[in-house]
């Protein structure tokens, strides 16, 4: 147990240290290439002035915690099998930063194109889960200690799980800061989640990385943000983490543990559901964070306090994880 929690805390400061050393040469060559992020003009008022500001900085995330990863790690079935819904994911992303980047505008991929490459991704992932890293094709309920046998259904689950994760961060990725902690906090619960259970040390190692990444790419990201993580990074880390959920079946327990991103897309569809029903909106803007926005919160205290929701969600999570396999 020692050598493998010095290989995951070796793996994670590893992949810290590299976002830190990457990314000041990798945000000047953005600002030369003139590679910075379009504003929608629906979005709030103070938004405008981030226009122009260096995006795609997920690239610097996934070299950050994939090197480390691949040169200290076993490569089980496993943790190749989030690695690469995570680069898939990233790639798709990376498709979409640099279209809206060649054609000056907010809008990327068609939904199309990004549906079937996501469907893709999740038979891929489905495929490693259950052939080569022999995951069950049950849901383990946690919270009452039950399984479902899915069977053939689990590849749709599997699906609903990349599309509503990669979603869920891409929407909370709207403020400084806000989608990188958060994902470094539920991330941080996956490593004690894999760290304790047999088998997993792999899986745990590549989470250490994903958390070294993500917050040395807080130090430039958090307010005022130098660089944005732009889809390459939002999807990726979704990818991540619904990988992590297929691979340690925790799918269910990951409506609880990444909490903040279930309610940042809860509002959206909420929005959108009431507007089109009854002509009426619930929240002054979607998704939420914008709503908190215009009603005059600052952007540091919407983040932070958003931070302490994740984290208190991450928390109840991996308790109830600790008690479901005590049990």
């Amino acid at each position: 147990m020692g050598s493998v929690s010095g290989r995951i805390l070796i793996a994670g400061t590893a992949s810290l240290l590299l976002c830190l050393f990457l990314s000041p040469k990798f945000i000047e060559f953005l600002r030369r290439r003139e590679f910075g992020q379009n504003i929608r003009e629906e979005g709030p008022e103070g938004h405008k002035t981030k226009a122009g500001t260096p995006t795609m900085g997920g690239i610097i995330i996934v070299l950050a915690f994939a090197i480390p990863f691949l040169i200290l790690s076993t490569r089980d079935w496993q943790s190749l099998g989030v690695l690469g819904a995570t680069l898939a994911c990233a790639l798709l992303g990376f498709a979409d930063d640099y279209t809206k980047i060649v054609k000056r505008r907010s809008l990327g991929l068609r939904a199309r194109t990004k549906l079937v490459v996501t469907i893709a991704i999740s038979l891929g992932l489905w495929w490693v889960a259950t052939q080569k890293a022999h995951v069950n094709e049950t849901v383990n309920l946690r919270f009452i200690d039950a399984n479902v046998d899915l069977g053939p259904v689990f590849p749709v689950l599997i699906y609903l799980v990349v599309a509503g994760t990669t979603s869920a961060v891409n929407l909370t990725d709207g403020l400084d800061g806000l989608a990188a902690g958060c994902a470094a906090i539920v991330l941080l619960a996956y490593i004690g989640i894999t760290f304790i259970t047999p088998g997993q040390g792999d899986l745990a190692l590549l989470t250490a990385c994903l958390v070294g990444a993500c917050i040395g790419f807080l130090w430039f990201n958090s307010f005022p943000a130098s660089i944005f993580m732009g889809d390459t990074g939002s999807l990726g880390i979704g990818g991540a983490i619904a990988g992590m959920a297929v691979m340690t079946n925790t799918e269910v327990l990951l409506i609880l543990l990444g909490g903040i991103f279930v309610v940042e897309a809860l509002s959206v569809l909420i929005q959108v559901f009431s507007f089109q029903m009854f002509r009426k909106r619930v929240f002054l803007m979607a998704p939420i964070h914008h709503h908190f926005e215009l009603q005059a919160w600052s952007e540091t205290k919407i983040i932070l306090r958003f931070w302490i929701v994740a984290a208190a969600c991450a928390a109840i999570a991996f308790t109830v994880y600790r008690l479901s396999i005590k049990g």
